[in-house]
């Protein structure tokens, strides 16, 4: 039921995101949520796409919204336009309070006849002391699947005050040069794979299309991608966390980021930085702890 559930979202997505660019052409007027409600009706009722009906119509609504949010931040210059899923990708649906049941740590989804079998990775939170008020069951191309949880949370507290500041300098071959003189080394996570990666990629490359082989390889080069990611995402939060806790005020350059990877030369090794991500993980960390994040122009 939930690969049928992402293959349903995946094509409310796409073919209303295909409705929004003719109608735009077509009438230069924007979409707002309760039109593309009035839409996916009407897509439901057609024989076409009447297997719609099939899934619960939680994260079918939710994909509207979505999709909304990702239009408001396109127009708004934080975001680039929405693309079409492929089902190749990752896949996800999002569960409203509606559309779930959670009860002593069991989750039961809409038009499931059983519990979802989970993996706690909380150790430090009792699952049958929360109360999620959305639920995302996801799946990576490499088979993993997740669940994620909205839950609401204290604030914590403010992190007690250092009185130092520090600026840094962002590039390829240090990741950062910090002005105390500390040189935060470049791990090139994307590098040091890419051998066995453009392996991975070749062997899939000579499989028949829509075969069980190919299928097999695909997954060996998600999961190949998936180590880098994972690999970036923890130097990342570390590096972040440390330099929160250690100082009051962070000075960083805004970095025109999708701008400087049309250098190809260097897109591949300033991609593999993770610059975007790290500035992000600044901003909220900053503001969560009491500290003080400056971005200045370049």
């Amino acid at each position: 039921m939930l690969s049928r559930t992402f293959g349903c979202v995946r094509v409310v997505w796409n073919q209303t995101l295909a409705w929004r660019h003719r109608r735009w052409h077509a009438e230069r007027e924007p979409t707002n949520v309760p039109q593309a409600n009035a839409f996916l009706t009407q897509l439901k009722r057609t024989e076409q796409f009447a297997w719609l009906n099939e899934v619960s119509s939680v994260p079918l609504q939710q994909v509207l919204r979505t999709q909304q949010r990702a239009f408001v931040n396109f127009f708004e210059g934080r975001a680039r336009y929405p693309r079409f899923k492929s089902r190749t990708g990752r896949q996800s649906a999002e569960y409203t309070r509606s559309g779930f049941r959670w009860r002593d740590g069991r989750l039961w989804l809409a038009k499931t006849d059983a519990p979802l079998k989970l993996v706690w990775s909380w150790p430090d939170v009792d699952p049958a002391t929360i109360d999620p008020s959305t639920v995302t069951v996801s799946r990576d191309p490499d088979g993993r699947w997740y669940v994620s949880l909205a839950v609401d949370v204290p604030d914590p507290e403010q992190a007690p005050a250092t009185g130092t500041a520090v600026g840094m300098d962002l590039g390829v071959k240090d990741f950062a040069v910090t002005s105390d003189g500390e040189k935060i080394a470049n791990p090139r996570h994307l590098e040091r794979r890419a051998r066995n990666l453009a392996r991975y990629q070749r062997r899939m490359a000579r499989k028949q299309r829509g075969s069980a082989n190919r299928t097999k390889a695909r997954a060996k080069v998600a999961r190949a991608h998936r180590k880098v990611r994972d690999a970036r995402r923890d130097f990342l939060h570390k590096t972040s966390t440390r330099l929160v806790r250690d100082h009051d005020v962070i000075v960083i350059e805004d970095l025109a980021v999708e701008n400087m990877v049309r250098n190809r030369s260097l897109a591949r090794a300033i991609s593999d930085c993770g610059w975007g991500e790290f500035r992000r993980l600044l901003e909220y960390k900053t503001t969560r702890y009491g500290r003080h994040l400056i971005v200045i122009d370049r």
